[in-house]
């Protein structure tokens, strides 16, 4: 069991807790827009470890963020706890060639109501607000098109902007997994050279109006449609993380004594 209390605290959500699709609808977008989508742990060399404990101990209590496995991970832990009937599903990431990362690329969740949901609180850049599994039709959030399309042979795919090609998606299958199951694949993306999240430092969050996202050094505002980027000192670095993202002091000191600089990062672009 995990301390909802304080999780909630954590998401600064004070809103109702009934298990339906108002709750998980509320409790999606704070997760989304409270707990940054973060790879910085890989780049300490922390491992990974894929146990509701401590991903309790590092999202809610250090007040840290996380990638797919981790966020999605204690979320449904959470819904769980609330009376949700949640399943964690596995899915592979559509690639720019339209083809498909393996089993376990990513965590995804189904939660079943009156009518079946996709969430995600660990994909990045993707759906605010949860998305209805079963409308095959196209379902629109913030100007965006998704569309969810169920192919008895290839599984379900998720598309973002009206199924265009680019990489933007993923596809699942129904098939209920457990923590365990994603381990291999947690390990690889925190090891691998050709993992998106060994190549470099990302935080992002959305905010009301758009999303900010620290790439390495690399600060970039996104605000209805507007997008501003700039490239930042270690010191605004560190402010940044502190006020825009929540990370507390400790933490900031912990990853600026590894020494991070501008080197490898002027170049980077998200």
């Amino acid at each position: 069991m995990i301390d909802v209390e304080a999780y909630l605290r954590r998401i600064r959500y004070q809103g109702q807790l009934a298990p339906d699709a108002a709750t998980l609808w509320a409790l999606h977008v704070a997760h989304l827009e409270i707990v940054p989508f973060e790879n910085f742990d890989i780049h300490l060399g922390r491992p990974i470890v894929l146990d509701e404990d401590g991903l309790f101990d590092k999202i809610v209590t250090r007040r840290r963020g996380g990638f797919c496995y981790e966020l999605n991970g204690l979320f449904s832990a959470l819904l769980r706890e609330l009376g949700f009937r949640v399943t964690r599903l596995s899915a592979g990431v559509m690639r720019a060639d339209d083809s498909f990362g393996p089993d376990f690329d990513h965590m995804t969740l189904m939660v079943e109501l009156e009518d079946r949901w996709l969430a995600d609180v660990g994909f990045g850049d993707s759906f605010r607000e949860p998305l209805r599994l079963d409308d095959r039709g196209e379902q629109v959030q913030d100007g965006r098109v998704y569309q969810i399309r169920h192919d008895t042979q290839s599984g379900i795919m998720l598309r973002l902007n009206g199924g265009t090609s680019g990489g933007n998606g993923y596809r699942f299958s129904l098939i209920p997994r457990g923590l365990a199951d994603y381990a291999e694949m947690c390990r690889y993306h925190q090891t691998s050279p050709e993992s998106p999240f060994t190549q470099r430092r990302i935080c992002s969050l959305f905010t009301p109006h758009g999303r900010i996202t620290l790439s390495d050094f690399r600060l970039i505002v996104t605000e209805r449609g507007d997008r501003r980027e700039r490239l930042l000192t270690e010191e605004e670095w560190g402010r940044a993380l502190k006020d825009r993202f929540g990370f507390d002091a400790a933490e900031i000191a912990s990853m600026q004594r590894r020494g991070w600089t501008h080197c490898a990062s002027a170049s980077s672009r998200p």
